[in-house]
């Protein structure tokens, strides 16, 4: 599947695959709904989507990746990157935030939504999404050092990524609490106390 509010595939070879990706996730998401995540078998998925297993695994490399894989992650990059240089880095990220989930269509988000809401709500998916979080802060710290023209290894920087990555962990925490919960709403008013010096 194309990324999110991002150009759609431009070669003929493109645009098949990214049907087969949507396609995949697609009846995957309905079979989870139908009979549960975990009596659902990658088999099942690769029949549904009439392709072979082996295809399966080209476009994700576990049922879990079905789920977790993010597809807003690289428009929501390059909008980050694309974000005036005077603005913090805090700031650009709730800008690219709101330009991705703007520009995104509405089917793509109740998708979006509904991914979210399935690793929330399955233990071995919540679980991989804790494992996946030190990955999401070296990728973050990547990103600001880059606009503040800092060393990704600095203290001060690993901090500001995991201060963020912290707030999407309290977003998933309240997601659980409350799946009717807003998480893009939530994220950005996370962030925005981060902004802010985040005083109590």
């Amino acid at each position: 599947m194309p990324a999110v509010g991002g150009p759609k595939p431009c070669g003929l070879r493109e645009r098949k695959k990214a049907r087969t990706r949507a396609s995949l996730r697609e009846h995957a998401l309905r079979l989870f709904r139908e009979q549960g995540y975990a009596e659902t078998t990658v088999e099942q998925i690769a029949e549904a989507a009439e392709v072979s297993p082996s295809t399966f695994f080209r476009y994700f490399p576990t049922k879990e990746d079905v789920v977790l894989q993010d597809d807003f992650d690289p428009i929501a990059i390059a909008k980050f990157e694309a974000q005036p240089p005077g603005l913090s880095p805090v700031a650009a990220l709730r800008a690219a935030m709101r330009e991705t989930f703007a520009d995104a269509p509405a089917s793509q988000i109740a998708q979006w939504r509904e991914l979210n809401k399935l690793t929330t709500a399955v233990p071995e998916l919540r679980a991989r999404a804790l494992e996946d979080w030190a990955h999401t802060v070296g990728m973050l710290a990547g990103l600001m050092a880059k606009r503040l023209g800092r060393d990704p290894a600095d203290l001060a920087v690993r901090t500001l990524a995991g201060a963020i990555t912290g707030v999407g962990m309290s977003v998933m925490i309240t997601t659980l609490e409350d799946p009717s919960a807003d998480i893009v709403e939530l994220m950005d008013a996370g962030l925005a106390l981060l902004e802010q010096g985040f005083r109590l």
